[in-house]
C-alpha cells in the first residue's frame, strides 16, 4: 500500500509546481489480456498447459488491493481456448488440476467449453491431476481426451451438494423475529429463518437428483469410458478414490507424473520436442511446469483485502465440491 502513496504524493506534487491542468494516470492496476509465456522446451510445436487450481466459480475474483477485480476462471478458460484455437502451432492442451470442485453451473461451463474447444481446434486434450481433483475438478477432467492423476492424488466426490444454514433456535433465544411478506408460500424456499417443510425438502432433492444424473451422464460420455450406467452410479456416491482405486475402477486412464503426460503429448502430435507454454496476464511468472497457478489470489492476500476462506460457502448454491 506504501507504493501506492508515494505515487499519488509524487503526482500531486508535480501538478503544484508544474500547474498542469490535467494529466490521466491510472492509480488502479488494470487487467491485461492473456499472453504466452514460455515455460520450457523448444521447437515449433506447442502444448499449451492451463490450470484448473482452487474453488471454481463463474464468479470474479477480487484482487488483493484497491479494490481491482480479475476475470472468473470460466472467463480466464474461455480467453485461453479462443487464444490457443486461433494458433496454429498449439498441438495439443493440458489441463493441469488442483481443485475440490466448486459451482455446479461453473464446472458445467469449463467442460462445455472444453468439449466445443475439441470439436474445432482437432488437437489433444489432457488432464493431469496433481493433488486433489474431486467433483467439479473431475467433472472437467472428463471432456479431455486421457486423464493421468499423480501417484499421490485424490478424486472422485461424484455427487451434488448443497448446504443451507438454520438460525430459527438461535434468533429465538436472542429475543429477534425473522418477518417475511410474500405471493408465493415457497418463495422463501431454504430460508435460514424456519425449518424447511417437507415438500420443501423433496422440491430441493429433486433438483439434486437431475443434477447427479447430469454428472452421471457426464462421466458416461467421457471418451474412452468402458463402464455401464450402474456402474458409475455405485460408484457416484460421493467417495473420494486415491491414485490406485480410481485406476481400479477404471474412472482414469493412467497413474503418472506431469512430466509423463507432456510425454506423451509428444508422442501422440509426433514431435520429438515441443515448446511448453501457457497464457498468464502480465506480472504473473512460471518457471517451470510445476510453478504455481497464477488464477488465484494466495490465501493471505485474499484475507488482506477482506475476503475469507470461507466466502465460497457463505450462500446457497448447488455445488459439485467435495467439502469434508
Amino acid at each position: 500500500m506504501t507504493k501506492y502513496i508515494k505515487v499519488i504524493v509524487i503526482f500531486l506534487s508535480f501538478v503544484f509546481f508544474t500547474g498542469c491542468a490535467y494529466i490521466h494516470i491510472p492509480l488502479l492496476p488494470t487487467v491485461q489480456s492473456l499472453k504466452e509465456q514460455e515455460i520450457e522446451g523448444k521447437g515449433s510445436a506447442k502444448i499449451l498447459m492451463m490450470d484448473i487450481s482452487g474453488f471454481i466459480s463463474e464468479r470474479e475474483k477480487e484482487g488483493a488491493l484497491l479494490g481491482d477485480v480479475k476475470p472468473s476462471m470460466v472467463a480466464q478458460v474461455r480467453e485461453a481456448l479462443q487464444k490457443a484455437q486461433h494458433d496454429p502451432a498449439v498441438a495439443g492442451v493440458i489441463f493441469r488440476i488442483n481443485s475440490p470442485g466448486g459451482t455446479v453451473t461453473a464446472a458445467d461451463i469449463i467442460h462445455h467449453e472444453i468439449v466445443r474447444f475439441k470439436e474445432r481446434k482437432k488437437i489433444p486434450v489432457y488432464a493431469c491431476i496433481t493433488s486433489i481433483g474431486a467433483s467439479g475438478g473431475y467433472y472437467i477432467a472428463a471432456a479431455t481426451d486421457e486423464i493421468t492423476v499423480h501417484p499421490t492424488a485424490i478424486t472422485g466426490s461424484f455427487a451434488v451438494i448443497l448446504m443451507s444454514l438454520n438460525v430459527e433456535g438461535l434468533m429465538g433465544k436472542i429475543g429477534v423475529n425473522e418477518v417475511t411478506f410474500k405471493s408465493g408460500d415457497k418463495k422463501d424456499l431454504l430460508s435460514p429463518f424456519r425449518a424447511a417443510t417437507p415438500e420443501e425438502k423433496q422440491i430441493v432433492q429433486t433438483m439434486i437428483n437431475q443434477l447427479h444424473k447430469r454428472f452421471v451422464d457426464t462421466i458416461l460420455a467421457r471418451p474412452g469410458n468402458t463402464l455401464s450406467r450402474k456402474e458409475v452410479e455405485t460408484l457416484a456416491d460421493g467417495r473420494i478414490y486415491t491414485a490406485e482405486q480410481a485406476l481400479a475402477v477404471k474412472i482414469i486412464d493412467r497413474i503418472g507424473y506431469l512430466d509423463d503426460v507432456i510425454t506423451r503429448m509428444k508422442q501422440q502430435i509426433k514431435v520429438e520436442d515441443a515448446k511448453i507454454i501457457t497464457y498468464a496476464r502480465s506480472g504473473s511468472y512460471k518457471g517451470t511446469i510445476y510453478s504455481g497457478s497464477s488464477t488465484e489470489p494466495s490465501r493471505m492476500m485474499s484475507l488482506l483485502a477482506g475476503g475469507s476462506v470461507f466466502d465460497s460457502f457463505a450462500e446457497t448454491q448447488f455445488m459439485y465440491v467435495w467439502k469434508p
